[in-house]
């Protein structure tokens, strides 16, 4: 008797651990016959549902759940009954209830099947994800906008993973290289690079995962990039690195700057054309109002006076030689101030077409063969590059330059003339706007030379260093000056006196569209 006792006082204390254990839960549990008629519901079912555990029981459970299941639920039971193939039994699955408000929320059940000695019942493990589904539809909804913000930026947007290896590209970025999106996923970004940044990524990447060293990531900064077709365009780069749970990715952000660069290029032109333009301009104005009209000021004082004071004492013929010479200086005077006008407007220049310069020196050469053979000049030359230019203006420059070296030659010596090209980039990783490439051109001679600190001046309208020794405007160099100006470049020079003086022409290879 002892023992039953103990076993007795055993079970109930079992039970009633249990049953603290089912009513602490935080997940509701429900238990229902095998006919659907609800036995227990535990606080946090009961909670969960809405109603009180007294309302609930003894009601059919199909009271729990939203059409169509709440119509298809006695049928479910009959079936499992019948065949003992359950949809739900054993497995879980995620389904919706409904509360007694009538509000419908999802929840996570799980249903296990318990044969006890005079009965069958099911028991019912209800797991509340509405705030999860929410948190999921919130996390779905932020994905979209960023999806829909990356589908729809105008900039484009390019994701690589550590090897380089393309993993994202929005439109944009597709369409601004020439590509459809799905042509570069799994590409190396490198594809879209032109030479030598092509090459030299991928030991940059490796650079940067050793060292920690950043070139751009962070950073930002103009690079030139490459289309599908083989054109070159300039873009603004900035590149995230991201961390993520188990890798590393970068994404890019490129900003198309092909009008930009054209614009500044423009810009930077005609700020030197005017600076240029300007200080000639003021310089042929001061030999206008000097030079020129001094003189002409003094014919017409004098004449004044010969008018006042001793007009009545000429003769008829002097009283006309006087007349015509006073409308003469008033002429004279008119048409100064006419090309002081006319110096102020631009004419049109005519359109840029590909020069090659080698073609143009040597027909500069044939011109001057007289010259060259006359004065035993020596013309050494290496291959000059092709260019967009005005053929014209071009002949006029190796013209003037080649006839300069031979014309300053010294007296003891023939003329020696080196004429080579260097081809330049103003800026590293630019070569896509038309003047981020240019020529150098070199003509060195071996003739007088000039002291540096008349290198001003030397390129000055009517500006002359050796007085009336040599022939000459002293414009040549100003005309070679203006076309380098207009063809995106300038001119200078390097010389010692009795040495010798070599002069840098720098041109554009390519011009924006006039």
């Amino acid at each position: 008797m002892i023992e039953d006792k103990e076993d007795h006082s055993y079970s109930i204390e079992n039970a009633m651990r249990l049953k603290a254990i089912i009513d602490t839960a935080i997940d509701g549990i429900i238990t229902i016959d095998r006919h659907g008629i609800i036995e227990t519901m535990n606080p946090a079912a009961a909670k969960i549902f809405g109603y009180q555990p007294e309302e609930i029981i003894g009601e059919n459970v199909k009271i729990l759940m939203p059409e169509p299941d709440s119509g298809l639920h006695d049928s479910y039971i009959e079936n499992y009954h019948r065949t003992g193939v359950g949809q739900i039994i054993g497995k879980g699955r995620e389904v919706l209830g409904k509360k007694k408000d009538g509000s419908v929320f999802p929840f996570l059940l799980s249903i296990s099947e318990v044969k006890l000695q005079d009965k069958q019942i099911f028991t019912g493990i209800v797991h509340d994800i509405s705030s999860l589904k929410q948190a999921e539809a919130a996390l779905r909804e932020s994905e979209n906008k960023i999806n829909s913000i990356i589908q729809g930026a105008v900039d484009g947007i390019i994701t690589i993973d550590r090897r380089g290896v393309i993993e994202m590209v929005n439109p944009s970025a597709a369409r601004l290289f020439g590509y459809g999106a799905d042509e570069l996923l799994g590409k190396s970004i490198n594809v879209l690079m032109p030479e030598p940044d092509r090459s030299l990524h991928d030991s940059y990447m490796h650079h940067y995962h050793v060292k920690g060293e950043k070139r751009i990531i962070g950073i930002g900064r103009e690079v030139t990039g490459m289309r599908k077709d083989g054109s070159i365009f300039p873009f603004y780069l900035s590149i995230s690195e991201v961390e993520l749970a188990d890798r590393k990715v970068y994404t890019g952000f490129v900003h198309d700057i092909t009008q930009q660069k054209l614009n500044e290029e423009r810009l930077r032109r005609y700020a030197a054309e005017l600076e240029r333009s300007n200080r000639e301009l003021q310089d042929f104005a001061y030999v206008s109002s000097h030079d020129l009209q001094e003189p002409l000021r003094k014919i017409q004082a004098f004449g004044d006076r010969l008018v006042t004071k001793e007009y009545d004492k000429l003769s008829e013929q002097g009283k006309d030689y006087v007349d015509r010479m006073l409308n003469a200086a008033s002429r004279m005077q008119n048409l100064i101030n006419d090309l002081l006008n006319f110096s102020r407007v631009t004419s049109r220049p005519k359109s840029f077409v590909k020069v090659n310069l080698d073609t143009v020196l040597t027909e500069v050469i044939s011109d001057l063969e007289v010259t060259i053979e006359q004065t035993g000049a020596v013309i050494h030359r290496t291959p000059l590059p092709e260019i967009e230019a005005e053929p014209t203006q071009m002949r006029q420059l190796f013209q003037n330059l080649l006839s300069n070296a031979i014309k300053f030659r010294r007296e003891d010596e023939s003329p020696v003339i080196n004429i080579y090209a260097k081809n330049l980039r103003r800026k590293a990783h630019l070569t896509a706007t038309p003047g981020d490439e240019v020529t150098e051109i070199h003509v060195e001679d071996n003739g007088i030379g000039f002291d540096e600190k008349y290198l001003d001046r030397i390129f000055n309208i009517f500006q002359r260093l050796e007085g009336q020794k040599y022939e000459g405007s002293g414009i040549g160099l100003a005309v070679c000056r203006k076309i380098a100006v207009r063809h995106g470049g300038d001119i200078t020079a390097t010389s010692q006196p009795g040495v010798g003086t070599t002069f840098i022409i720098t041109l554009a290879m390519k011009h924006p569209e006039e």
